[in-house]
């Protein structure tokens, strides 16, 4: 039973339902993320590579790849989890070039120093006509400190991946309405009181945070979109040569 629990607490994490409001401060941001990207993912095929895996929570997603490779930054972190397929130093990614058809890239180049350096990589081991799903955030409080580097445009990101040999294919604005406001205001009340006791913060969470992101969910259906102010982005972009 306690086995099951965790389980079903694991999987509110990245693909929360409405009862997930009440475990998961995060539950309108990871909510339309997953949406998205199960959407996005029949746009690429072939053996994919994900960059920057963590725990591989999209992977079943991918069912479908003949090949699905996670890859991951050296670290204590995740040698512990032991999920990665490869590990790499951040540098040059251990593959040939035009080893793989199709690549996710979920919420980490804002985490790269030297994105043109890394978007190069990502264009070299991708085939020519080969389709990279990327997301990004756009509003959002820093995370991972200290290693969070960057905030895109839409612009920003189009100029920058179309500079590197990219060709749009689909861009979205991910909770471009006022939902966004609602899962901010989480974010902010999620750090200010947060303690040292899961209990009172599971509490917090369900009590607290639930009833605001349903509220939320609610205001993003029925007041007005405004495609300026979103949390996060989601872009597909096929390799031209």
């Amino acid at each position: 039973m306690i086995v099951g629990l965790r389980r079903y607490l694991h999987r509110q994490q990245f693909n929360p339902g409405l009862l997930g409001a009440f475990f998961n401060p995060f539950f309108l941001a990871r909510r339309v993320l997953w949406r998205e990207i199960e959407a996005a993912s029949r746009n690429l095929s072939g053996d994919l590579l994900d960059v920057g895996c963590g725990t591989k929570p999209y992977r079943q997603l991918f069912g479908t790849h003949a090949v699905y490779v996670g890859l991951d930054i050296d670290s204590p972190a995740s040698r512990e989890r032991g999920i990665a397929d490869t590990l790499y130093d951040g540098g040059s990614f251990p593959f040939e070039s035009g080893r793989f058809q199709a690549i996710l890239c979920n919420q980490v180049l804002e985490h790269v120093f030297t994105p043109h350096e890394f978007l190069e990589e990502t264009r070299r081991v991708l085939s020519t006509g080969g389709r990279l799903l990327l997301t990004v955030p756009f509003v959002w409080d820093e995370h991972e400190q200290p290693y969070d580097f960057a905030r895109y445009s839409s612009f920003g990101l189009k100029f920058l991946l179309e500079q590197h040999g990219f060709r749009i294919v689909q861009h979205r604005k991910l909770l471009a309405d006022a939902s966004v406001l609602f899962q901010l205001a989480i974010a902010y009340l999620f750090k200010v009181t947060r303690t040292r006791h899961g209990a009172v913060n599971r509490l917090v969470t369900a009590l607290v945070f639930g009833p605001l992101s349903l509220v939320g969910l609610l205001a993003g259906k029925l007041l007005p979109h405004n495609d300026d102010l979103f949390l996060d982005q989601l872009v597909v972009a096929e390799k031209l040569s």
